[in-house]
This record gives structure tokens, C-alpha cells and sequence, in this order.
């Protein structure tokens, strides 16, 4: 192979995988849209039909970014996150075992939105020490396919890539799955041998800014969480 071909090849390859990569991007930030419309809209419905009448108890929605908006649900904190660039599987990956995939690896391509679960008081309160944790993933490709990473999302994984397209009915459904999961996912006591000594320069800044290290469980980790 000459130079010349060896720079065809390159030019050919970047050109290809720019296209796919933008396409990706414009398809996530589609669904990243939607998903603001959703959010409001659950706020609203919501919000109509709660009987407590507690200021506390309740919804909110906001944008922190172009990026980042986020649901206040009570004491949850639901932070929707979509990173601005296109990820690739690695090659362990379950992904790579559809047929979907091995037809055609440019529909490996992914955008993904993430869902992190907070104390709404965290930030409240500016306790920078606190602990949130990732609940869900989203990955989007360039044919709006999709598949879903988390807790109660069974329906949404890998065998479900290539086979249907991330409608407004099927990403409502996901995130009235993930509120549900943040308001069973309870704060629990955290043990007593991680909180029994405390120095005076801590004790002070707690005192100070309320800032006692939280969160929902200690230790968590998303893979082995037993919670249905």
C-alpha cells in the first residue's frame, strides 16, 4: 500500500467515524430534550395529584445546564446528566455478542445520559462531603436505538439494542422506574465503627455547616445492590 493509500484510508476512516460520532451526539441531545419535556410534565402531573399539604413533599424541576437538569422528589435528588461526547464499548463488553453489533460495530456508538441519585439536603445545605450514586445509565446510538443500565430497567438491556427506538412512551416509563427506585432507595445508619472518632476541626465544621458525610448507603455498589 502506498502513501498516498495509507492517507485515503485514514481520511476515509476519520471522515466516517466524525459522521457516525455527530449523528450520535444529535440523537442523544434529541432524547436529552425529550427528557427535560418528560421531567416537566411528571412535575406538573404529579404535583396536581399529591394530597399531603407539605411544601417539603413534592416536585421540582430545573435546568442547571445545557447538560445537567435535575427533579427534586422530597428528600431525592435526581440528577440527569448527558456527557457531551460519543463512547465506544470495550471489547468485553455484552454489546459486542448482538448480532445488531457484529453487522454493522458503527451502531456500537454511543451517547450517554447518566442518573445520579442525591439527598436533595446536600446540596441544600452545601455538604460538599456527601455521597450520590449512580442509579442509570441511558446509551443512545445513531438509529435512536437503545439500552438501559440499572436498577429496574430489566426490560430495557443489551437484547433490546437494535430492535426498538427510544420513543417519549418508552423514556417516560424509565424514568417513572428510576423516581420509584430513588424513593425505596432509603438512607440507612451508617455503621457506628466509621463514625465513632471525630477530631475537633471536624466536630467544628460539622457543627458549622452541617456537613456530616451522607449518604444513601454506605458502601453501595451498583453491581451487587440486592434491591429488586
Amino acid at each position: 500500500m502506498t502513501e498516498k493509500d495509507k492517507k485515503e484510508q485514514i481520511l476515509t476512516a476519520l471522515e466516517m467515524k466524525s459522521l457516525v460520532k455527530q449523528k450520535v451526539y444529535d440523537q442523544t441531545f434529541e432524547v436529552f430534550n425529550l427528557l427535560k419535556e418528560i421531567l416537566q410534565e411528571i412535575t406538573s402531573e404529579f404535583n396536581s395529584e399529591i394530597h399531603v399539604k407539605d411544601p417539603r413533599v413534592g416536585f421540582e424541576y430545573k435546568e442547571r445546564s445545557q447538560f445537567e437538569i435535575e427533579l427534586k422528589v422530597a428528600g431525592d435528588l435526581l440528577i440527569f446528566s448527558m456527557h457531551s461526547n460519543i463512547f465506544e464499548f470495550d471489547r468485553d463488553h455484552n454489546v459486542w455478542k448482538l448480532a445488531y453489533v457484529k453487522d454493522n460495530s458503527l451502531y456500537s456508538f454511543s451517547g450517554i445520559i447518566n442518573v445520579y441519585n442525591f439527598l436533595s439536603d446536600s446540596f441544600k445545605y452545601n455538604r460538599v462531603d456527601d455521597l450520590g450514586y449512580l442509579i442509570t445509565r441511558i446509551f443512545v446510538n445513531l438509529e435512536k436505538h437503545f439500552f438501559v443500565e440499572g436498577k429496574r430497567q430489566q426490560e430495557y438491556l443489551y437484547n433490546n439494542f437494535g430492535k426498538s427506538l427510544l420513543t417519549k412512551e418508552i423514556l417516560k416509563d424509565i424514568v417513572l422506574r428510576i423516581i420509584n427506585y430513588a424513593i425505596d432507595f432509603d438512607l440507612l445508619v451508617p455503621p457506628y465503627d466509621n463514625v465513632k472518632i471525630a477530631s475537633v476541626a471536624q466536630l467544628n465544621e460539622k457543627v458549622e455547616y452541617h456537613r456530616m458525610k451522607t449518604g444513601k448507603r454506605l458502601g453501595f455498589k451498583f453491581n451487587s445492590d440486592d434491591v429488586s
